[in-house]
């Protein structure tokens, strides 16, 4: 089975490929050459996951699926959320992001936080929705050079280390976006 992952972040597809079983093949965005940016202008992470999908779609009419990811603090009241990528800009730049939500929590003794993640799946021409949340807290300051995005100063709950400390195999055991995949993965074997 070929499914369309609707990014052009490769390191969002490379994580995804690693995680799945061997009968689906990944097509990113890349792959296809599309290199136009898509829209995402929805107030929610899994409006822009459908937004995504429904893009995609009427681009080419092939099954594939999208997700959203947004990190919420809870004592920033969901902050970043919806608008990670774009905390600190326009320029999505990961290193603004990181110093200002560290910039942000400094003297902030609460640094509890979560990873959402959704898929939003066509399949068919019918719309699944899958979610996945890592719980953890924000670090106070970055640690770690692997992974993405706000991986440094994330660390997951009970675990001792940031997403950025761990390897590809180790953070899809336990990730957002791993287990909101499992989820769409699992719907697979079944539909």
């Amino acid at each position: 089975m070929k499914i369309v992952f609707a990014t052009a972040n490769k390191n969002k597809a490379y994580e995804i490929q690693k995680i799945a079983p061997p009968n689906i093949e990944i097509i990113s965005l890349n792959d296809l050459e599309f290199y136009e940016e898509i829209p995402e202008t929805s107030a929610t992470i899994e409006g822009n996951a459908i937004q995504k999908v429904e893009f995609i779609v009427d681009r080419f009419n092939f099954d594939c699926f999208a997700d959203d990811t947004g990190l919420e603090i809870e004592s920033l009241g969901g902050e970043p959320g919806v608008y990670s990528a774009i905390f600190a800009g326009e320029d999505r730049d990961a290193e603004k992001n990181m110093n200002l939500v560290l910039e942000k929590l400094e003297g902030v003794s609460n640094r509890k936080a979560r990873f959402k993640t959704v898929i939003c799946l066509s399949l068919n021409n019918k719309r699944h929705v899958f979610e996945g949340i890592v719980e953890g807290i924000i670090r106070g300051e970055k640690s770690g050079s692997l992974g993405f995005g706000y991986d440094p100063i994330f660390e997951p709950e009970n675990c001792g280390k940031t997403f950025a400390e761990m390897t590809t195999d180790e953070k899809n055991k336990m990730s957002h976006r791993a287990r909101a995949f499992d989820k769409m993965i699992n719907f697979l074997r079944n539909h």
